[in-house]
């Protein structure tokens, strides 16, 4: 097996640890890199989200559920694709999360095939995901640059008002005005107004590219 697995990281939240290591042997063998945990707590505590991945996390755990765990995941905004494993009378449950956002969910005892063809699926997805999500989070970088009097420009520029319009409603000189559209192209690293438009309404550029 090669030092770098080709195909994207799989997260594993299971406080069984026969479900772990059957999951990771499984697709350590399909060449990807498996990182098991046994509590959801631990996992929150370990998660980049910088990483391209997908998770794979049981309904019903000790401490932390994985209901709960993907609350978490939410509140954070994070991209990571997520598939339940759930027991026959969790079915129910695994539809709710499915309304909040999981790809899918697996019933105990799952098929090696079902699971193998659902986690190309997730890490195929991720990498969308996790595009928009590193463009999200690049332009909120350079927007928090701004101080509160440029965004209000920003804002105003962004709805299409002139400079003299601008300077009226913030009661400031055209010059002043001036000198902050300037500003914010400089700190946006826009060079045109359409580049400051697209960074200013999140244009998703990776999925242009």
């Amino acid at each position: 097996m090669s030092l770098i697995p080709k195909k994207g990281t799989v997260y594993v939240v299971d406080d069984d640890e026969a479900v772990r290591d059957s999951l990771q042997w499984l697709l350590e063998g399909k060449d990807y890199r498996v990182r098991c945990f046994e509590s959801a707590e631990t996992f929150l505590s370990r998660y980049d989200p910088r990483e391209v991945a997908c998770l794979i996390v049981d309904v019903r755990m000790g401490g932390m559920t994985g209901l709960e765990l993907q609350d978490r995941l939410m509140e954070r905004k994070s991209p990571l694709p997520i598939v339940f494993i759930t027991g026959h009378g969790d079915v129910p449950m695994a539809v709710n999360t499915m309304k909040k956002g999981a790809m899918d969910f697996i019933q105990k005892p799952f098929k090696e095939e079902e699971l193998v063809s659902l986690v190309e699926r997730m890490l195929e997805h991720a990498k969308g995901a996790f595009a928009e999500y590193q463009s999200a989070a690049s332009r909120d970088a350079l927007l928090s640059k701004l101080t509160s009097r440029e965004a209000q420009v920003l804002e105003r520029i962004v709805a299409g008002r002139l400079n003299k319009q601008i300077a009226d409603d913030l009661g400031i000189s055209i010059k002043t005005v001036e000198a902050h559209r300037a500003n914010i192209m400089e700190k946006l690293n826009a060079n045109t107004v359409a580049d400051l438009l697209k960074i200013a309404l999140g244009q998703n550029q990776a999925a242009k590219a």
